[in-house]
């Protein structure tokens, strides 16, 4: 398993996995089929995401991509100490640590880059995303109350935050 940074020619295999994540999980925030993003598309924002100063991590396994770490910096002066995350990881590849790696190699990223908070949303029923997050250090700081509707029903989200 190799972890790297997203590359514009990474476009399609993206946009795979990133379909096949909408089918495998309630808690991502794309549903099945609602992701329509073409490769053009996709390399357009992985290139839009080098220049902005931001990370995108990839997990990589013997040339097909099992999950990525985004980590998005704010861009105006007041917040680029600031770095929102998203992170998904295919089924297959869940609970063997591969999380807590991509997690470990943002905050070098980020210690490098002078952000000093890391912030997320996770809905407040992802037990195990949750679990991986306070065990990487991040806290709640509040509740997001029926911020999603997951199959018809509503859904809370926790913000969390890690300062370095």
């Amino acid at each position: 398993m190799k972890i790297r940074s997203v590359k514009p020619e990474d476009a399609d295999l993206l946009i795979k996995m990133l379909k096949q994540l909408d089918t495998e999980t309630s808690f991502m925030m794309y549903e099945p089929g609602e992701r329509t993003a073409t490769a053009d598309d996709m390399k357009h924002r992985i290139e839009q995401w080098e220049k902005s100063g931001s990370l995108f991590l990839l997990l990589e396994n013997e040339g097909d991509f099992a999950g990525f770490l985004s980590a998005s910096r704010g861009e105006p002066r007041r917040i680029r100490h600031c770095a929102y995350l998203v992170i998904g990881i295919l089924k297959d590849y869940r609970g063997h640590g591969y999380g807590a790696m991509l997690f470990q190699k943002m905050e070098q990223w980020a210690r490098e880059n002078g952000i000093t908070r890391l912030e997320l949303t996770v809905m407040a029923e992802n037990e195990q995303a949750r679990h991986l997050y306070e065990k990487m250090g991040f806290i709640i700081e509040g509740k997001k109350e029926r911020s999603m509707i997951v199959d018809g029903i509503e859904a809370d989200e926790y913000y969390m935050a890690k300062l370095l």
